[in-house]
């Protein structure tokens, strides 16, 4: 039996977090975990403002009070002055995971040339991984899902592929994706039989 993946969502905005706008990435992260994860999982989510010492205090409530093992956030990681997720996430670090971000931007190259923009990191804090996505959810869905041509092929893998065995390595439960949406990657030594 499969140890339920906990996830944090993080949504990082002063506007929604205040109710001036409705806030879509929590929704949109949802949306798109259902549609990737096959095995059980729960979502802890978290609406807060463009405030460092708040995301750092909120991430590190979501892994060592919730027992996170996987942190998205989302919102925060542009130049503007008010961005200040990245530099929140590092602060609260163990390790930091570089091919994550190089890779998110690559990604977004693919549609934007304001990729080059984003600051967004990945690091390990304790038993979770805590990846920093771009804020508009047809981003967050290329960046974790990847890029797909007409007919539906994916030509460049989204960063989603790789989370899984990363949560193996650092003692989470194993998660198992729909590969219809995303094959999560590892090698043969790592792969169990299908959970019945």
């Amino acid at each position: 039996m499969n140890k339920e993946l906990v996830v944090g969502l993080v949504s990082i905005s002063d506007r929604a977090s205040t109710g001036v706008y409705e806030d879509k990435g929590i929704p949109a992260l949802q949306e798109w975990l259902a549609s990737a994860l096959t095995t059980p999982w729960r979502a802890e989510t978290r609406l807060i403002a463009d405030d460092r010492p708040g995301i750092e205090q909120t991430l590190i409530d979501l892994v060592d009070n919730a027992g996170c093992h996987l942190v998205l956030t989302t919102g925060g990681t542009g130049p503007a002055l008010r961005d200040v997720t990245p530099e929140a996430t590092l602060a609260v670090a163990d390790k930091e995971m570089p091919g994550f971000g190089e890779e998110m931007r690559r990604i977004s190259l693919n549609f934007v040339p304001t990729a080059i923009l984003s600051r967004q990191v990945a690091v390990i804090r304790r038993q979770a991984l805590i990846i920093n996505l771009p804020g508009q959810p047809k981003s967050i869905k290329e960046t974790l899902e990847g890029v797909r041509t007409a007919d539906g092929t994916v030509s460049h893998v989204g960063i989603f592929a790789a989370v899984p065995y990363c949560i193996d390595l650092i003692g989470g439960p194993y998660a198992e994706t729909n590969p219809a949406v995303i094959k999560a990657f590892r090698p043969k030594s790592a792969i169990r039989p299908p959970q019945g």
